[in-house]
């Protein structure tokens, strides 16, 4: 029997970022093409597919339905206009001589993308959410690395390729996801999206 005081919720949860999804096909194919060479180096990692190249702007991780359509509808005070990224550099977090995650960066745009990251965070901290202590580095990930096992020819791919030119992407709207996480993979289903009001002059 439950304490005094415990009640059960039939809520759903459901587990939440928000994000810019890459969708142009000439960049999703230069992304494949490098993830596919990165898969090439023998390390084992678990690859992201292309339907799924995205940039977070902020991972909130698992709230009830409710709380997640009240973040959708704030997310719509956001107002921005489109704007250009370039896509450029490969990367690794913690750093490319110990890569964890192994991504592409970006350039230009990217304080327009900080812009919109501070009004983000500036929504989900008067909803009640702490601050996200990581200092915002956008990118687009493109595999998790799970092993060590010819790792050094995966650290000098990074090396060659820290400055490589991926492409250019408008940024017209952003995203409420949802994440499903199955064994194949997660599916990411969009819940909300906010799109640009003009061109950004």
């Amino acid at each position: 029997m439950d304490p005094p005081g415990v009640y059960h919720w039939d809520t759903a949860l459901v587990r939440v970022f928000i994000a810019v999804d890459i969708e142009d096909p000439v960049v999703v194919g230069r992304l494949a093409r490098l993830r596919d060479s990165i898969a090439h180096t023998g390390v084992p990692m678990k690859t992201v597919e292309d339907e799924n190249f995205h940039i977070t702007l902020r991972f909130i991780g698992e709230v009830s339905e409710p709380v997640a359509s009240e973040i959708g509808e704030r997310l719509a005070s956001i107002r921005f206009g489109r704007f250009r990224i370039e896509l450029r550099g490969l990367g690794a977090f913690p750093r490319p001589e110990r890569p964890r995650v192994v991504w592409v960066g970006v350039s230009a745009g990217a304080e327009d993308l900080r812009r919109i990251r501070d009004e983000v965070e500036r929504i989900l901290s008067s909803m009640g959410f702490s601050p996200e202590r990581q200092e915002f580095h956008p990118h687009v990930t493109l595999a998790r690395i799970k092993g060590a096992r010819n790792l050094p020819a995966l650290v000098k791919l990074l090396r060659e390729m820290g400055d490589v030119e991926v492409g250019s992407v408008e940024v017209s709207s952003i995203r409420l996801k949802q994440s499903i996480l199955t064994r194949q993979g997660p599916i990411y289903k969009t819940l909300y999206e906010v799109k640009a009001t003009q061109d950004q002059g």
